[in-house]
């Protein structure tokens, strides 16, 4: 009988040990905060700011252009992605340009809403990635995926320049919409002035 009572007792051990493993307490996993940026080809890793556009000292007016990964070499992607940031630069051009208009308004009280939004329609005309000179490339960066982006932009010298720009010429080609703004100044100095507010606006 002493063999039946040993085993019996092993067993009864194992069964112990088994149920104190079962019952163990599991630890929960920790969960990872979420990232503040990630690659547009790739959203499990982390990315540059720049590229979920966050601002970039010293530009003043920028856009980020993509191109994927590609047989014709980095070069070539990269003079892609350059082009497709331009285009967008453009678009950002356009809202910079007229938010400064508006603010001017908003400033001095001249013109109405609705000559506003006239003179916000002839300046976009007047912008295209043609149009626009002195952007650069300020950033590049490769994805894990092996897509490229660059940070193309204007420095705050260039935006003012090119706004005062834009500015006399949709003056010159729309005389008499622009002199719907009551302002005692003349129109260049007018334009002057809303391309100074858009360079101090960003420092």
């Amino acid at each position: 009988m002493r063999p039946i009572r040993i085993q019996s007792f092993l067993i009864a051990s194992a069964a112990a040990v088994l149920a104190g493993c079962s019952s163990t307490p599991k630890t929960d996993s920790v969960a990872l905060p979420p990232l503040e940026c990630v690659y547009p080809d790739s959203p499990k890793d982390a990315a540059p700011l720049w590229i979920c556009d966050a601002p970039v000292e010293g530009v003043a007016v920028s856009a980020v252009g993509v191109h994927e990964k590609s047989a014709a070499g980095a070069a070539f992607m990269k003079d892609q992605a350059a082009a497709d940031a331009r285009v967008k630069l453009a678009q950002q051009m356009k809202v910079h340009v007229n938010n400064m208009i508006k603010q001017y308004v908003e400033t001095t009280g001249a013109g109405s809403a609705e000559t506003v939004d006239k003179v916000n329609t002839s300046v976009s005309k007047l912008i295209t990635s043609e149009t626009i000179t002195g952007s650069r490339i300020y950033r590049s960066q490769t994805s894990p995926k092996g897509g490229i982006y660059v940070l193309v932009g204007l420095d705050p010298t260039v935006t003012k320049e090119a706004t005062e720009k834009i500015l006399k010429t949709s003056m010159n080609n729309e005389r008499a919409l622009w002199q719907q703004f009551k302002a005692a100044k003349g129109q260049d100095e007018m334009a002057a002035e809303i391309a100074k507010m858009a360079a101090e606006g960003r420092q």
